[in-house]
């Protein structure tokens, strides 16, 4: 979420740009089409490995609506530049042959819509595969209600007929269509095979969070929460690497409940930097040795909720609703 805060001003540029660009675009096409798509806003990953999740909800979306277009796009400028950059790393290419092209010249959220409306496609649902409605949910749905904001003096000649957001995994705050504590017990639902494993091993479950540091993060603890509740047999643990609850409020808890074995998991759509070093990293300051550290054994299970397909399922379903509450037919 920093890299989103370091593009914010080239972010709000470009939005401008796209305003009247898109708005010019529509006066000099006359007749337009109405087709309809979607666009996964994910943050986005530079690991090949922890694309597997990226894709296979894109699999799963496209799999449900065999007759929409489903696009990719990463909210992350820093991200974004590393795959435009390897376009042209013929080493990188030679090892990850599989690499979709999707990926290597993904484009931002923005730019990513600007495109499917210059192509015909003026119904649009936005659907972040988010967490929460933190910071970059609200900067998505701020970019959204700029491009919505556009008027045309004859209403056939608006850029889109119906341009909005679904919801992030755990809901949306604010008075809403959708309950977020049901959202939370079908995502808590959807960690069922987690929970075996921890029980499997006898070992309590600690999930790391990406969390933020500038939007409350509480809902992680609401949803820790909502986990024991629903699985009160495992003890489960919920940190961030930014916000609260932390590492240290973790391990304290842990340590607190006589827990000698932890399974630990990303609670992230990829299993990407902060899975790979701040949680399973061999140095020092990462979850796995700190717990070690406390005398306490760790099993990292290194993979994504989008590799979940029943947390994959939560983005098909807000989807549908999206489609539902805005009478788009899919």
């Amino acid at each position: 979420m920093k890299e989103l805060n370091a593009g914010k001003i080239g972010a709000s540029i470009l939005a401008a740009f796209l305003l009247v660009g898109l708005a010019h675009a529509s006066f000099a096409m006359g007749e337009q089409e109405n087709k309809k798509a979607i666009v996964l806003a994910e943050f986005g990953t530079s690991y090949p490995s922890a694309l597997k999740a990226v894709t296979d909800i894109q699999k799963q979306v496209q799999g449900s609506f065999p007759g929409t277009k489903v696009k990719i796009a990463f909210t992350s400028n820093i991200i974004r530049d590393i795959w435009h950059k390897r376009q042209g790393d013929k080493r990188f290419l030679a090892e990850y042959k599989d690499i979709p092209k999707e990926i290597l010249y993904v484009k931002g959220p923005l730019a990513t819509i600007a495109d499917l409306q210059d192509e015909g496609y003026r119904t649009i649902i936005v659907q972040p595969t988010l967490i929460y409605d933190g910071e970059e949910y609200s900067d998505l749905c701020s970019y959204i209600r700029g491009l919505n904001s556009i008027g045309t003096i004859k209403a056939k000649y608006m850029p889109f007929v119906k341009l909005v957001v679904g919801r992030p995994a755990l809901g949306a705050n604010g008075v809403v269509v959708h309950d977020y504590h049901k959202d939370m017990e079908i995502a808590a639902r959807a960690l069922l095979a987690d929970v075996e494993i921890a029980k499997k091993n006898r070992a309590a479950l600690v999930y790391m969070g990406h969390g933020n540091e500038f939007y409350s993060t509480g809902v992680y603890a609401e949803f820790q929460q909502v986990m024991r509740n629903m699985y009160p047999d495992t003890k489960i643990f919920i940190g961030t690497v930014e916000g609260f609850p932390s590492f240290n409020d973790v391990l304290s808890s842990v340590k607190q409940s006589g827990v000698k074995e932890v399974v630990l998991k990303p609670l992230m759509l990829v299993a990407g930097d902060h899975a790979n070093n701040d949680m399973a990293g061999d140095e020092d300051g990462s979850w796995k040795n700190a717990f070690k550290a406390a005398g306490i054994r760790v099993k990292c299970i290194i993979k994504g909720l989008g590799e979940n397909a029943q947390w994959a399922k939560i983005y098909v379903n807000h989807i549908m609703d999206a489609a539902r509450d805005n009478d788009i037919s899919l």
